[in-house]
């Protein structure tokens, strides 16, 4: 058992003989406006719009301060770890030496799917965007070809 123990909780060893050869161009200023901007994106502006009108009304606000709060810890414990490792990488790259081999197998999986869930949510709202503008066509289209009667699952 603590074989087992041991094999998932190792950690990697940071050599420090590297030479790095990029150098660190971006100011505070430029990360910045680079994080609004990945994190801003078409998901945001449509679906939480349609959620706050038609589903969770004021409430709404308070869900982003929230959110917003915890972004701020995520990038104190970003901060940290990115002061405490010095190799360029993200999440993964952060746990894996931080914590061992195990939570960075789980984080970057994690990390995958984040990926595909953000981009699901912007594939869903461009469509919609192209669908109001050539009049609904694919809706129409799809459920005449493709209907779905189940009450609870489609309106």
């Amino acid at each position: 058992m603590s074989t087992i123990l041991s094999r998932l909780t190792r950690r990697k060893k940071i050599v420090t003989t590297e030479v790095e050869t990029l150098d660190r161009c971006l100011s505070t200023l430029d990360l910045t406006a680079l994080g609004i901007g990945a994190t801003l994106g078409v998901g945001i502006y449509v679906l939480a719009g349609e959620v706050a009108k038609d589903t969770a009304g004021p409430a709404v606000l308070l869900s982003f301060l929230i959110a917003g709060a915890a972004s701020f810890l995520s990038a104190l414990c970003y901060t940290e770890l990115g002061a405490r490792v010095p190799l360029c990488g993200s999440a993964y790259v952060y746990s894996y030496v931080a914590v061992g081999e195990f939570v960075g197998f789980v984080i970057g999986w994690n990390l995958l799917l984040e990926y595909v869930i953000g981009t699901a949510s912007v594939a869903r709202a461009y469509s919609g965007y192209l669908d109001s503008l050539l009049n609904n066509t694919m809706q129409t289209h799809f459920r005449e070809a493709m209907p779905i009667d189940i009450s609870f699952l489609s309106p």
